[in-house]
C-alpha cells in the first residue's frame, strides 16, 4: 500500500481528465519518493500537477530526512524535470536521533544535470544562495561543475 492509497485528494483544485491521468502517472513514477517521505516523517502538505509537473510540498523534521528524500528523488530520475519538490527543514539545531547538527558543513557529489542553483535550492531552499557554495569551494565559474565532483556545502 502506497501513500496515495490512504488519501485520494491531490491537494489542488479539481483537475480535468487529462490532468488526472497525468497526476496518476507522475504519482506512480514518484511513489517511492512519497514512501520515503512517509518513512522519514516528512509531513506531506500537498501533491498536485502544476504546469505539467508533479509538485510535492512538505516539511521535514530534519535536514537529514530532507536529504534522504532528495537522494530518493535522484534515484528515480536524476534530472527530475517533471517534478518540483519544495521540502522545508529546520535551519539549525539538532537533526534526528544521531544528534548531529544540521548546520554543520557537508559534502555533496554533483549528479548529471545539477547546477549550483539547483543544489542551493535543495540545501538552502533558495536557488539564489549558490554563491555560498561557489565561495566555499573556491570555484570561479558556477557553470563549470561536473558530475562526480565533490562540493562542500557550507552551513546555512
Amino acid at each position: 500500500m502506497g501513500i496515495f492509497d490512504k488519501d485520494k485528494t491531490d491537494g489542488g483544485a479539481s483537475a480535468g481528465t487529462g490532468d488526472a491521468q497525468q497526476l496518476a502517472a507522475l504519482k506512480k513514477k514518484y511513489q517511492s519518493v512519497l514512501d520515503a517521505m512517509y518513512q522519514n516523517n516528512v509531513q506531506v502538505k500537498s501533491v498536485q500537477v502544476e504546469g505539467g509537473k508533479l509538485v510535492i510540498r512538505g516539511e521535514a523534521p530534519s535536514a537529514d530526512a530532507k536529504n534522504k528524500v532528495w537522494d530518493k528523488i535522484k534515484a528515480v530520475d536524476a534530472t527530475h524535470s517533471d517534478l518540483t519538490a519544495d521540502i522545508s527543514a529546520p535551519a539549525g539545531g539538532v537533526g534526528g536521533p544521531s544528534g548531529v547538527s544540521v548546520s554543520a558543513p557537508r559534502t555533496y557529489t554533483v549528479q548529471k544535470g545539477d547546477t549550483l542553483s539547483k543544489i542551493s535550492k535543495q540545501y538552502y531552499g533558495d536557488a539564489n544562495k549558490y554563491p555560498k557554495i561557489l565561495k566555499a569551494n573556491q570555484l570561479e565559474d558556477p557553470d563549470k561543475i561536473k558530475a562526480g565532483q565533490k562540493l562542500v556545502i557550507p552551513a546555512a
